[in-house]
C-alpha cells in the first residue's frame, strides 16, 4: 500500500495562486486617492492665495485643471471675482453656495460609499467663500471695494445658515437656515457649526472694521455716489463717530443717513426683543374693556358648551367673555449709565437705542448719562437715539464718580429704581467708585453692572470690580445685550 502523499503546486503555477498574495481586482489602499488629492490642491491653492497675493504657477494650474474638470467657473480662483459676479453668470451656483455647509447626510455614512466627486465639488466653492472674505490685501480701500467685500461675507455668513450682517453683528433675526450655535454635524462635508459660529462672528467684524480705517471716509463721505455703496456697520459707524466734528456739508449729511440707517436697522431688531416685556400685574378689580381685541375666544366656547344644539348642530352663545389687559402700573425709573471711552463704543450704540426703545414703554422713566473723564446727562434726547449718538464724544479716559454725580441725584424711590452701568471698570478712582455704587444697592435700588453691551457678547471686565460685585452680590452681567434686556424685563414685569 502507498501512503498518501501531499499535493505539492510548484512555483509560479497560475491554477494554484497563493492564499495569501492580495487581490489583483482589489483596490491599493495604499495607492494615492485621486479625488482627496485634488481637494488638498484646492485647500493649498487657497492657503497660498491667503498668506502671499503673487500666483504660484504650479498651484494655479493645478487648481484650474480641477476646477476646469468640475465643469466650474475658473472665476473661483480669482480673489479679484466677486460672488454676486459668479452667480449673476451662473445662477445655478447660487443654491450651491447657500446650502455649502448644510448637514452632508453621506457624512457619517462608509467612506467607500461617499461621493467622492461632490466632495471636491464644495471644497471648491467653499474655497471661494473664504478666499474672497479673507484675502482683503494691504493699501487703501474704496468705497466700491467695501461694498464687495460687505457682500461676498454675507455670502459666507449664508453658507452657515444666517442671514447677511449676522455673523458680524451678532445679533440674529430668526430668519432662515439653522439657528446659530446648533452643531450640523461632524462629518468631511459638515462643520461644526456650534464651534465654528462664535470665531467666525468676531474674526468678520475685525476685517471690516481694518477695511474702513483703511478707507479714506472723508473723501468717500464727500461724494453721495460713493457714500450711498457703504453699508453700514458697527465699526463704520465708530468711525462716523469719531470723526463727525471734522465733518460739514455733504460729508457730514452723508454720515447722519448712514447712521441714521444703522439706528433703525439695529432698532428693529432689538425692538423685536423688548416688546412683549410687560409693566405690572393685571388689574382685575376693573372689569375688562368689552372690544374685539380682547374677546377670549377659547373661554367663551367653553362656558357655552352647555347651549350646545346637537340636532341643529350649532353652539348658541348668550355670553361673551374678555381678557383683562389693563395692568397695575407703578413708575419705574430706569438710569442707565454708560462708558463712551473709545472701547465702549459697541456699548455706546447699544444702550442708547435700547435705552429708547425702553423710553416708549407706559410707565417707565428713562434717564441716560454718558460719560469718559466728564459725564452728560442725555435724558432729554433718550427718546432719539440718532440724536443721542450725535451729542457723544467717543474717547478719552475713564472718571465714573463725574457720572455717579449725575446719575445718584436721580434716585427718588430706590425699591423702584434700576440702575445700570455699562463699562469695563478700568477707572481711575476705582475704589471710590465703587464705595459709591455700594451705597447705591444698600438704598434698595437694584444696581446692575454690565461688562459692556456688544453685539457679539465679547469684553474684558476689571478683576478688581469684578470680585467686588461678586461679594456684593450684584455679579457682573456678560456682555451680550440679550442678558441685559432679559434683566430689565424681569424688573418691569
Amino acid at each position: 500500500m502507498t501512503a498518501p502523499t501531499t499535493p505539492t503546486t510548484r512555483t509560479g503555477d497560475p491554477a494554484a495562486p497563493d492564499p495569501a498574495a492580495p487581490d489583483p481586482a482589489a483596490p491599493d489602499p495604499a495607492a494615492p486617492d485621486p479625488d482627496e488629492n485634488r481637494r488638498q490642491v484646492l485647500y493649498w491653492h487657497l492657503l497660498a492665495r491667503l498668506f502671499d497675493p503673487a500666483e504660484q504657477p504650479a498651484l494655479e494650474t493645478a487648481s484650474l485643471a480641477v476646477v476646469e474638470d468640475l465643469g466650474l467657473p475658473t472665476g473661483l480662483l480669482d480673489p479679484r471675482t466677486s460672488i454676486d459676479s459668479l452667480v449673476q453668470r451662473h445662477p445655478d451656483l447660487a443654491a450651491q453656495f447657500e446650502n455649502l455647509l448644510a448637514p452632508d447626510p453621506d457624512s457619517d455614512a462608509d467612506p467607500s460609499g461617499r461621493d467622492r466627486a461632490a466632495e471636491v465639488r464644495r471644497a471648491a466653492l467653499y474655497s471661494k467663500i473664504l478666499l474672497n472674505a479673507l484675502a482683503t490685501g494691504t493699501g487703501p480701500v474704496s468705497a466700491g471695494q467695501l461694498s464687495r467685500w460687505q457682500a461676498d461675507a454675507g455670502w459666507l455668513e449664508r453658507a452657515l445658515g444666517c442671514q447677511p450682517g449676522e455673523l458680524r453683528t451678532g445679533r440674529r433675526t430668526g430668519a432662515g437656515g439653522p439657528a446659530v450655535g446648533t452643531g450640523t454635524g461632524g462629518g468631511t462635508g459638515s462643520p461644526d457649526l456650534s464651534t465654528l459660529i462664535p470665531v467666525i462672528g468676531p474674526e468678520l467684524a475685525g476685517i471690516e472694521a481694518d477695511l474702513i480705517k483703511r478707507m479714506r471716509l472723508r473723501e468717500v463721505l464727500a461724494d453721495s455716489g460713493l457714500a450711498s455703496k457703504l453699508i453700514p456697520s458697527m465699526s463704520l459707524i465708530e468711525q462716523l463717530l469719531h470723526d463727525k466734528g471734522n465733518l460739514d456739508g455733504v460729508a457730514l449729511a452723508n454720515a447722519k443717513k448712514l447712521i441714521r440707517r444703522f439706528v433703525d436697522e439695529v432698532a428693529q431688531v432689538l425692538r423685536t426683543q423688548v416688546e412683549k416685556a410687560t409693566v405690572g400685574e393685571l388689574d382685575r378689580s376693573m372689569p375688562p374693556k368689552r372690544v374685539y381685541r380682547n374677546l377670549d375666544l377659547k373661554r367663551t366656547i367653553d362656558k357655552n358648551l352647555v347651549n350646545w344644539n346637537p340636532d341643529e348642530e350649532k353652539l348658541y352663545v348668550d355670553r361673551l367673555y374678555y381678557r383683562h389687559t389693563v395692568r397695575k402700573t407703578t413708575p419705574q425709573r430706569l438710569i442707565v449709565v454708560v462708558d463712551q471711552s473709545g472701547s465702549m463704543v459697541d456699548s455706546m450704540v447699544n444702550c442708547t437705542i435700547l435705552a429708547s426703545i425702553f423710553a416708549g414703554l407706559p410707565k417707565v422713566d428713562v434717564h441716560l448719562v454718558a460719560y469718559d473723564t466728564r459725564a452728560v446727562d442725555l435724558t432729554p434726547w433718550v427718546h432719539d437715539p440718532f440724536e443721542t449718538l450725535l451729542r457723544t464724544q467717543l474717547g478719552g479716559g475713564t472718571d465714573g464718580t463725574a457720572a455717579m454725580a449725575l446719575a445718584q441725584p436721580k434716585i427718588a424711590e430706590p425699591v423702584n429704581t434700576v440702575m445700570v452701568w455699562i463699562s469695563d471698570f478700568y477707572e481711575w478712582r476705582g475704589e471710590e467708585l465703587f464705595a459709591q455704587m455700594a451705597a447705591v444697592h444698600r438704598s434698595g435700588a437694584k444696581f446692575i453692572p454690565v461688562g459692556s453691551v456688544t453685539s457679539a457678547g465679547r469684553g474684558s471686565v476689571n478683576p478688581w470690580f469684578r470680585e467686588r460685585f461678586k461679594d456684593q452680590g450684584t455679579p457682573v452681567l456678560s456682555g451680550h445685550i440679550g442678558k441685559l434686556v432679559h434683566e430689565l424685563k424681569n424688573f418691569l414685569a
